[in-house]
Parts: C-alpha cells; structure tokens; sequence
C-alpha cells in the first residue's frame, strides 16, 4: 500500500544552496560546541563509581548533593534516573580506594540525616578502560566511513563514494553536537547508536544513488539536476514509509523505554531525521557539485570477441 504517490517531479535541488549554508552553520555550531563545552562522557569512558539509590518518596537532589559534600564528595553528579525517587550518583576514581567501600560510604552519608536509602546497584570502570574505549570508539567511526568511501566508490562512482561520506560525516558531527550543546550523557549505548546511525544514513543513500545511477542510464534527456530530482521523487515515497516506520519504534523507546536506553534512542531518533535529510540535500548535492553526469555512470562497452578481425573476403 503507498502512502504517497507524487504525480510530478520535486525540484529537491533549487534548495540545495540554502540546505548547504543551513547544514554549513549547523556543523560550524556543532564544532563550537564541541570544543568549548565538549562531551558529556559517561562512566563508561570517564571511569570511576556509579551508584543507583532509590528513596520512599521523591528525592531531594541539593539535599543530597549537600550531604555529599559533606563526606568528602562533592565531585558527585546526582541526577534523577527514570522517576524522582531513583538518583543515579556518579563519583570520579578514588586512587587506592575500592568501589565498595565507596558506595558504602555514599550509603552513611545519604542515611546521615535518617532517610531510608536502598542501594540499587553499583558499578565500577577504570580510568585506563575509559581511555581505551574512547580510543577503540573513535577508530570504529573512522574505519566505518573509510570502508564505506571504498565500497560506494567501487559500487557506483568517486562522486558518489564522497557525497555519501560527506553526508555521513555531516551526521555524525550534527549528531554530537546536539549531545555536546544539551550535555547530553554520551555513553557506549550512545556510541553504538551514532554507528547505528551511520548504517541507517548509508542505506537511504546507497537507495537513492542506485536510482539516479538507473536513470542517469534510462533517461536519454534531461540534466544531470532533471535527472536527480526524478530519482529522488521515485524514491520518496519509499524513505517516508521507512523513515515514519522507524521514528514510531524510536519514539517508543525515547517515552517508555526507560533512563538507560533515553540517550540510545535521543541519537537514533535525531540521527534518522537528519540522516534522511543529508541523504538528499547532502550525498547528491555533493556528487552534483563535483560534476556528474551520464558519462560517468555508462558501462563501459565490452568489446566482442574477433570484432577486430578483418572480414573474410
């Protein structure tokens, strides 16, 4: 069943001069921030102790955050987790102390005032394991995009292979810049959801490419520009239904899927959005730009056997 059918060719790419300068300030701000706020890191990458308490009634988190620091704590980050009676505590490596003793001792402190505290769960990561998956995460994203500028350039064409890594560098960037700008906690769940995203920016694009690559073949006339806002109309109405699919289940995750997966499902479902859009004003406006054409994407001609042999008189 469709859920829309376009009768007449969108002109996508009359808009693609403003959605680049957009996309430009977009990226610019995302880097601003990136390097003036940074990113939120999580304990998986900070190291250090992380504690989930739960109280009878809704918690106090500056009553909390004042008996901290009166044990010596004052470096803790309280935050609500899930509902105003879970807090989440996360302290930064103690150097010769265990990560149990440290929650006992968040445990006293919390009870000092006689309020009835019940210990979720604790849990410890080194600093040298934080520094490692920093590491081994930032490789994973740029090894990603290297095997994919490979594999589109082979698939279909250089032009190709760098729009669709442009695009997804452009995702990527938008995507931490919007953790960065809202300090969003950024943790391995987020990071294995930017590679989602990647995945997900990819397959649009690979889609869309494969179309104009099609009628780049079919369409004896018409401009490279024609010819690339007929394929992304054809494709339309398969990125919608996808795209509209994918942000029902993503919205589901974000409302009710609970605190441990809301950064998961917060970079998925913004990286869908944005990655629908960099597949069409980002990889073909790029690929346009670099000067595309019917050329580029015949196949080449496969010469007979005995053709140039001279014929029997």
């Amino acid at each position: 069943m469709q859920l829309l059918k376009l009768t007449s060719t969108v002109g996508f790419m009359k808009l693609r001069m403003p959605a680049m300068i957009v996309s430009t300030l977009l990226i610019l701000a995302s880097l601003a921030s990136l390097a003036v706020n940074k990113l939120n890191w999580g304990l998986d990458f900070t190291g250090g102790t992380l504690i989930e308490v739960g109280y009878e009634e809704a918690a106090n988190l500056e009553s909390i955050r004042s008996l901290l620091t009166q044990a010596n704590f004052g470096d803790a980050i309280v935050q609500n987790f899930g509902s105003s009676q879970d807090v989440l505590i996360r302290i930064a490596p103690r150097e010769g102390v265990k990560a149990v003793d440290i929650g006992d001792q968040v445990i006293a402190a919390l009870r000092s005032d006689g309020t009835a505290v019940d210990m979720r769960r604790i849990e410890f990561v080194g600093p040298n394991v934080g520094d490692e998956l920093t590491e081994q995460g930032g490789l994973a994203m740029l090894v990603a995009l290297i095997c994919i500028l490979i594999y589109v350039a082979m698939r279909f064409e250089w032009r190709f292979a760098l729009g669709s890594v442009a695009a997804l560098v452009h995702d990527v960037i938008l995507t931490l810049g919007l953790f960065s700008i809202l300090q969003l906690e950024f943790d391995l769940t987020v990071l294995a959801a930017v590679l989602a995203v990647i995945g997900y920016s990819l397959n649009d694009t690979i889609v869309v490419s494969d179309r104009i690559r099609e009628n780049f073949r079919k369409m004896r006339k018409g401009e490279p520009i024609d010819i690339i806002n007929e394929s992304l109309t054809q494709t339309m109405n398969r990125t919608i239904i996808t795209s509209l699919t994918t942000i029902l289940v993503l919205l589901a995750l974000f409302f009710k899927g609970g605190a441990l997966i809301h950064g998961f499902a917060t970079a998925l479902l913004f990286g869908v959005i944005i990655g629908t859009y960099s597949s069409i004003y980002i990889a073909s406006s790029v690929a346009l730009s670099l000067g595309i054409s019917k050329e580029d994407l015949m196949p080449p001609e496969v010469e007979k056997e005995g053709e140039d042999l001279e014929p029997l008189p």
